[in-house]
């Protein structure tokens, strides 16, 4: 399936990306995509598996240097360990031209993307919707696709219930390593994932009503970490995102 571009029924468009500009070598992303996307984290920033990990024991993190490139129409994160550190990255895109974080904040939206994920135990997709306000799990968090590569993809959505923290989840049981198209849905009324244009179902139970922002967080350890052989790639073909009218 191709890019699609234009608004849809509810929604406004306000992003769409194929990576069709041209080749980015490694070390050298966003290059020529400067204007639409932002890496995010610098080299050696702790994901979240490493923030619990004392500093001199961490066995991951982001490393855009040495993950992220585009070549032959696809945003190319390579996935693999050196010296015992598991690499992973979390680029983002940037609507509207924005110049300052947080690049891609709207209160309700909907984020679709073409990918595929390589079949790498260890490795994980947490492809996110994070609060502005850093305020968490308060204001919440919506995940898709989520899960470690080795098992299977997942949607879930956080929030807080009486006092406690929350998670609900929609499995469609079906595991990586084909190409799919991960949709997400938000809006006042919940949250509604689509796998390959079929719905996986709606999460309501606490939707988020601030503003987010949205990152393809691409990560490991949590709780397992790779092997330190294990290494290969998650092609992202296209992304487009929504506003809601």
């Amino acid at each position: 399936m191709t890019l699609p571009v234009g608004d849809l029924p509810g929604w406004r468009q306000v992003f769409a990306e194929d990576f069709s500009e041209g080749d980015v070598g490694l070390g050298a992303f966003p290059g020529i995509y400067g204007g639409r996307w932002s890496a995010n984290y610098f080299d050696g920033t702790p994901d979240t598996a490493a923030q619990l990990q004392p500093k001199g024991a961490r066995t991951s993190g982001y490393f855009p240097s040495k993950v992220l490139s585009v070549h032959d129409g696809v945003l190319d994160m390579f996935l693999h360990s050196e010296n015992g550190v598991a690499m992973g990255a979390a680029p983002s895109p940037i609507v509207g031209g924005a110049v300052q974080r947080p690049w891609n904040s709207q209160v309700y939206g909907r984020y679709s993307v073409r990918f595929k994920a390589e079949v790498l135990p260890g490795f994980k997709l947490a492809w996110l919707l994070w609060p502005d306000s850093k305020q968490w799990p308060q204001d919440g968090e919506i995940d898709f696709p989520e899960g470690d590569l080795g098992k299977v993809i997942y949607g879930a959505v956080h929030g807080v219930q009486n006092g406690i923290h929350e998670v609900e989840v929609r499995r469609p049981n079906v595991p990586y390593g084909d190409w799919h198209i991960a949709t997400t849905e938000w809006g006042p009324g919940g949250i509604e994932f689509f796998l390959d244009g079929r719905s996986i179902g709606v999460s309501s139970a606490f939707t988020p009503s601030t503003p987010m922002h949205y990152i393809l967080q691409t990560e490991s350890c949590s709780p397992d970490c790779p092997a330190r052989e294990t290494n290969g790639h998650v092609y992202v073909d296209w992304v487009a995102i929504w506003e809601r009218t």
